[in-house]
Parts: structure tokens; C-alpha cells; sequence
């Protein structure tokens, strides 16, 4: 697969002395969509406005399809944006917001009209083409939006938190309709949110920021299985936490860990783990086991119920284990698990390559 874009060894300041983007290196390939998520101030809004042509990148290059575009003002890129607010003129007709960006390219109307028809079909629009922005729902606006993007049929098309206004049945539906645009059309798209579920639904890849710098860049799947660090472990879906000194080291795969209440667990070793010294051993809630079952684990702790929370399809319990008192497991709604009461003593556990042990 081809690349469609490249960050060189990109830096932005807005004063001269704190880096908001540090020397980013990094290639989009031509048809993924690709997602840049991160907490606010991590630097993605940044770089997609970098790409836009919005801001401009203190150092380093930016190439599109190969060519540099640091100088190329925004109208020239030939990408398609939307945005959060949707920016509609209100005052035009849904096709005659469509048709603006073709008019300024100054394509003929017939092809304007074709083209139109063409997009608003793309995001099933077609019946409002004559309605005003006001009246049409917040979804709806979204729509055209996303089809103003995509009308005038560009090499790239960015996304800058564009379903944050919407609720969140709306939302959920929306991600479904931009991923199977995606794919019918086979445009590069590029998101920035800092939502990890709406990232992980959408997405071929996700670039996670933190401070200016991407931590990990990887498929949803390999984000949550095999975080390489501890802030992608905590941003990506839900984790406990436990606080530890690696005591020793199994070739590249394990390692054990003595936890900082002086419990000993085995764990699956990351990437950064090449020696002892402090650790964070990262465990998802759907991993654990509770009850007999937990005995055939590698780790096997004695557990108290603090508190249960019905959440329908599962039950979420806040237990006390290994010195913690927040330790979160999730289980299914079962028989067994609705037999859990709060004070309960119980048998808790999981396998080593359930946990990832993280410096």
C-alpha cells in the first residue's frame, strides 16, 4: 500500500519554547483511515491542522501524494474537511453548500449537478437537497457536511472531531455510516478525536498522543492487546493498574513481578521491559477469573466484594485484591455471577498473558 502522506521530523510552537508537536515522523497509507486520538492539549488537533493548512508547521516537512505542501496554502491541497460545528452557510440550500466548492473550482453546471446529486446519494441526502441547514436535524447537517467534504472528490479528507455535538445514539450510527462510506469510496481519511470508543470502532490504525509525541501507532486489536507503555494501557479501554519491581526476566515473552504490597505475579513482558527496576502491569477487567475457576490460573489472589454494578449484560465488580481497593473485574451476566454478594470472600485470577508488565 502506498503512502499519501508524510510528517518529516514535524515540530510546532506557538511561543518559541514549548513544543506542542515533537519531531513527528509519520506515513498515512493511500485508503486507511487512520486516527489520531489523544487527551486535549496531546497535539493531534495540531498536526491535522497542520496537514489542512490551517497552522503551519515550525519545522520539518509535510508531504501530500509526495510533494511538499508546507508552502501550498489550504485551498490548493485538494483535501476535504469537516468539522465539529459542521460550518454550513446557512443561508444556501443543502446542494448549494455542496456545489460552492465546485463553483470555485469553476467546473461546468452540469458537472456541478452531477457530482452533487452523486455525494448527497453517498450520505442518502437526496430528498434535501432543497432544505435550509436550519432546518434539518443535528445528524442530518452532519450528513451534508460529510458530503461537501467528499463532493469535489479529493485526495484526502480530514475530520476533526465531527460527531462530537451529536447524542449518543446519533454518534454511534454516524461512525457506522463515515466507516462504510470509507469503504465504498476508498478515500484516505484521517480523524482526530479523543474518544478511544469511536477510535477503535472506525479504525485500520490509531496514532495515540501524548505530550506532542505518538506512543504507539498500531491496529485497534494490537493497541489493547499489546499496549507498549503504560499510557496507552490506561487510555485504551479499561485497565488495572498494579505497581511493581520486575524481578526477574524469561527471555523476551515473560517476567515476573513483585508487586509493591509484596505479592508475586507472572505477567506477558512489553517491549520496554530489558531489565529490573520498576514496573506497571497492566490487566484488563474482562481477563480476570472469580471463583473455583480462577484456580487453574498462573496468578491466584483471594478477593473481597466491595460493591456491584449491574450494567445488564454484565456485572461490574469493585473488589478488593492485592492491597487495592479499586480492582475492577468485569463478568458476564450469568448464573455465577449474579450468586456474588458484597463481602464476599473469593478465589481470584488470571494468566500471565492477560497482564503486561510495562517500564
Amino acid at each position: 500500500m502506498s503512502t499519501i502522506v508524510s510528517f518529516k521530523n514535524v515540530q510546532k510552537t506557538y511561543d518559541g519554547e514549548n513544543l506542542v508537536v515533537k519531531n513527528l515522523n509519520l506515513e498515512i497509507r493511500e485508503g486507511e483511515f487512520l486516527t489520531m486520538l489523544g487527551p486535549s492539549g496531546s497535539g493531534k488537533t495540531t498536526c491535522l491542522m497542520m496537514l489542512a493548512g490551517f497552522e503551519t508547521a515550525t519545522h520539518g516537512e509535510i508531504l501530500l501524494q509526495s510533494k511538499p505542501i508546507n508552502r501550498i496554502p489550504p485551498e490548493r491541497r485538494n483535501i476535504g474537511m469537516v468539522f465539529q460545528n459542521y460550518a454550513l452557510f446557512p443561508h444556501k440550500s443543502v446542494a448549494e453548500n455542496l456545489a460552492f466548492p465546485l463553483r470555485v473550482r469553476k467546473m461546468a453546471k452540469d458537472e456541478i449537478a452531477r457530482k452533487v446529486k452523486r455525494a448527497l446519494s453517498m450520505v442518502n441526502m437526496d430528498k434535501f437537497a432543497n432544505r435550509m441547514p436550519g432546518q434539518l436535524s443535528g445528524g442530518q447537517q452532519q450528513r451534508v457536511a460529510v458530503a461537501r467534504a467528499l463532493v469535489f472528490e479529493p485526495a484526502l479528507v480530514l475530520m476533526d472531531e465531527p460527531l462530537g455535538a451529536l447524542d449518543k445514539q446519533l454518534r454511534e450510527q454516524m461512525q457506522y455510516e463515515i466507516k462504510q462510506i470509507h469503504e465504498q469510496s476508498g478515500l484516505t481519511v484521517v480523524y482526530v478525536t479523543h474518544d478511544q470508543s469511536e477510535a477503535m470502532t472506525m479504525s485500520d490504525r490509531i496514532a495515540v498522543f501524548n505530550n506532542g509525541v505518538i506512543q504507539q501507532l498500531a491496529s485497534p486489536s494490537e493497541l489493547y492487546e499489546k499496549p507498549e507503555n503504560a499510557f496507552v494501557a490506561r487510555f485504551i479501554g479499561e485497565s488495572n493498574e498494579l505497581k511493581g519491581t520486575i524481578s526477574s526476566i524469561d527471555g523476551a515473552a515473560r517476567c515476573k513481578v513483585k508487586l509493591d504490597g509484596g505479592h508475586d505475579i507472572s505477567a506477558s513482558a512489553g517491549p520496554s521491559i530489558r531489565e529490573m527496576g520498576l514496573a506497571s502491569v497492566s490487566l484488563r477487567p474482562e481477563r480476570i477469573v472469580v471463583g473455583e475457576a480462577a484456580r487453574a490460573c498462573d496468578n491466584v489472589f483471594n478477593g473481597g466484594v466491595k460493591d456491584l454494578i449491574y450494567y445488564g449484560d454484565h456485572l461490574r465488580v469493585v473488589m478488593q485484591v492485592c492491597g487495592r481497593n479499586d480492582f475492577i473485574v468485569k463478568l458476564p451476566n450469568d448464573g455465577a455471577a449474579r450468586q456474588l454478594r458484597i463481602g464476599d470472600s473469593v478465589n481470584v485470577g488470571w494468566m500471565a498473558d492477560a497482564c503486561r508488565a510495562l517500564q
